[in-house]
C-alpha cells in the first residue's frame, strides 16, 4: 500500500473513532447514537492499533502536520473516555459487592440463578439442558422462550417443580423454574402488553423470602431503526421498583444494555442495587459465536443483603448469549460494608423524562406502524 494511501487510512479511522466516542457521550434514546454504547472495548482497541501505526509510521515519514498531531491527541483522549467508562470492570477496580466469608457459609440462606437467553429459534435442547444441570442452579430464568422452549424445561419438572411460563413466538417469552417455593408470582407488562416482565417471591430454604424480577426489555436496533425509548423506560421503571423493596431482592435478565452504559447505571442509581461484576471482569455475553463482538448484556443486580459466592458464564448452549451463574448468599451483616449506589440529583427528572417520552411515543404510534413494529419481533 503507498504510504500516502496508508496515512489516509489511518487518519480516517482516528477521525471515525473519534467521532464514535463523541457520540456515546451524547445523551439521546436515538439507535443510531445508543448504538455507540456496545462496542467500548473494541473501539479502545481499535484506537490503540491505530495510535500505534501511526506513530510508528512517522518514524520514517517525515513530520506530520499540526492537525493530524491534533487529531491523534484526540484520538488520545477517546482511549482515556473508553478506559475510564470499562475500568470498573475490570480487577483493579474496587469490587462492588464482598465476597461470602467461607468459614460462616450458610448454604440454607444461599440463592444459586442461571439467566439464560436461549435464543428463540435455538433447538440444541440437549445443550442447554446439560449446561443447566451441570450448573444445578436454585432457579433457571430464561427468556426468549415459545412453547417449544416451556417444554423443553418441563424435562426438568422433577428437579424444578415451581413454575412461570409465558411462552411468546416473538423473542420476549419468558420462563422460571425453580427448586424453591414460590409465595408470589406476577406476570407484568410494565411498558408494552406485548413485552412481560416476572415478578417472584422466593422462599429460600432458611425460610427467608427473596424478591426476584426477571427482565427482557426491547432493545434499540438499527436494522429497524427502533431506539432504546422503550427499553430505557422499563429499566426506570423496574429500578424505581426495586428501591421500593424493603428485604433482599435480585433483579436478572438480558437487559438488551451493556453493564457501562449510562441507562444501566441510572437504572443503578434508582434502584440502589449492586453489580457483582465491578471489580471483577465484564462477563460479556454476547455475542457466543463471534469472540471479537461481545458484550455483556446479560445481568444480575442485587441488594446490599447479600455476598457473592460464585458468578461466572457458562459454556454456550446453541444461542447466541451464553449463560450466567451466580450464588448468593443472605447476610445482612455485610450491608454496612458494601456501599450501594445513590440516586443523584437529577436522576428521578431523568427517568421521569424516560417514561414520559415512552408514554408519548406509544401514543404517537399508528395501529399500523405498532403493527409493522412488532412484526419484526417475529
Amino acid at each position: 500500500m503507498p504510504v500516502s494511501v496508508f496515512r489516509i487510512v489511518l487518519i480516517a479511522l482516528a477521525g471515525l473513532i473519534v467521532v464514535a466516542t463523541a457520540l456515546s457521550l451524547v445523551r439521546t434514546d436515538a439507535w443510531w447514537v445508543r448504538m455507540f454504547d456496545f462496542p467500548r472495548m473494541q473501539l479502545t482497541v481499535a484506537a490503540i492499533v491505530v495510535v500505534a501505526l501511526y506513530v510508528g509510521s512517522n518514524l520514517w515519514l517525515g513530520d506530520p502536520s499540526w492537525w493530524e498531531w491534533g487529531l491523534f491527541a484526540a484520538l488520545a483522549v477517546a482511549v482515556g473516555v473508553q478506559g475510564t467508562q470499562m475500568v470498573p470492570y475490570t480487577s483493579i477496580y474496587p469490587e462492588q459487592t464482598v465476597r461470602a466469608n467461607p468459614a460462616d457459609a450458610a448454604p440454607d440462606r444461599r440463592l444459586r440463578l442461571v439467566v439464560s437467553n436461549v435464543l428463540m429459534e435455538n433447538r440444541d435442547r440437549d445443550r442447554w439442558l446439560e449446561v443447566v444441570r451441570e450448573a444445578d442452579p436454585d432457579i433457571i430464568a430464561a427468556v426468549e422462550t415459545d412453547a417449544w422452549w416451556v417444554e423443553t424445561s418441563r424435562e426438568l419438572a422433577d428437579a424444578y417443580p415451581h413454575a412461570v411460563e409465558v411462552p411468546q413466538d416473538d423473542t420476549y417469552g419468558m420462563l422460571l423454574r425453580s427448586k424453591l417455593p414460590l409465595d408470589r408470582t406476577e406476570v407484568r407488562h410494565l411498558v408494552e402488553d406485548t413485552v412481560p416482565s416476572l415478578l417472584l417471591t422466593v422462599r429460600l430454604r432458611s425460610g427467608e423470602p427473596v424478591t426476584v424480577i426477571l427482565l427482557h426489555p426491547r432493545p434499540p436496533r438499527p436494522d429497524i431503526q427502533q431506539d432504546a425509548t422503550l427499553r430505557d423506560a422499563e429499566l426506570v421503571l423496574a429500578g424505581r421498583e426495586a428501591a421500593e423493596e424493603k428485604g433482599p431482592i435480585v433483579v436478572a435478565g438480558d437487559l438488551n444494555d451493556v453493564a457501562w452504559s449510562h441507562t444501566t447505571r441510572l437504572f443503578q442509581r434508582l434502584s440502589g442495587l449492586l453489580d457483582p461484576r465491578i471489580g471483577r471482569g465484564t462477563f460479556s455475553t454476547f455475542h457466543a459465536e463471534h469472540w471479537w463482538l461481545r458484550y455483556p448484556l446479560d445481568h444480575v443486580f442485587h441488594s446490599d443483603h447479600f455476598a457473592l459466592v460464585e458468578l461466572r458464564r457458562l459454556d454456550p448452549v446453541g444461542s447466541d448469549h451464553f449463560p450466567m451463574l451466580i450464588e448468593l448468599e443472605l447476610d445482612p451483616s455485610v450491608v454496612p460494608l458494601q456501599e450501594a449506589p445513590e440516586t443523584e440529583a437529577d436522576d428521578v427528572e431523568e427517568g421521569a423524562d424516560m417514561v414520559d417520552e415512552a408514554e408519548e411515543m406509544k401514543a404517537e404510534e399508528t395501529p399500523e406502524e405498532r403493527r409493522e413494529r412488532e412484526e419484526e419481533d417475529q
